[in-house]
């Protein structure tokens, strides 16, 4: 270990490591609790069936959308199958190279998404955006940025 690893952090880096850990911890419930309530969709589902929506022909190789929903290829294997048996999503092999599997948005799918959006958008506001001045959001927004991590080949 270096000596820069074994001191402890000063007021201000425990400051913005206490929020940051809170943000991280205690955000996601508080986004996916309205999507729960009225739409049975958890935070994640709706990340992945949104992305889908925004995509070309509503399709997304799998490992592109567990990077833009930020989730593991596992995870979004388990979402995904059971969003296909709720006729929300297709899974097909990708024809321009087996190797891969595409997710595609059926229009059943997209339904739940406009559905959602509004529940989705209100709860963003007023637990992040509404409490944050604009050079608040520049500045989360920068963080985030320079924070981010992004699987090789895919940043």
């Amino acid at each position: 270990m270096g000596d820069q690893e074994d001191h402890w952090l000063d007021e201000h880096e425990k400051a913005a490591w206490t929020g940051l850990i809170s943000l991280v911890l205690l955000l996601p419930g508080k986004l996916e609790s309205p999507l729960r309530q009225e739409h049975d969709l958890t935070l994640f589902e709706y990340l992945v069936l949104s992305h889908l929506s925004e995509a070309p022909q509503r399709k997304l190789r799998m490992g592109e959308l567990a990077v833009l929903a930020s989730g593991s290829l596992s995870r979004l294997s388990n979402v995904t199958k059971r969003c296909e048996q709720r006729g929300w999503i297709v899974r097909a092999p990708d024809p321009t190279d087996g190797r891969y599997t595409l997710a595609q948005l059926t229009d059943a799918g997209l339904g739940i998404v406009r559905l959602a959006a509004p529940t989705h958008l209100r709860s963003v506001r007023r637990t992040v955006l509404d409490s944050l001045s604009t050079s608040d959001q520049k500045a989360l927004a920068r963080i985030a940025q320079k924070l981010r991590i992004v699987p090789d080949g895919l940043g």
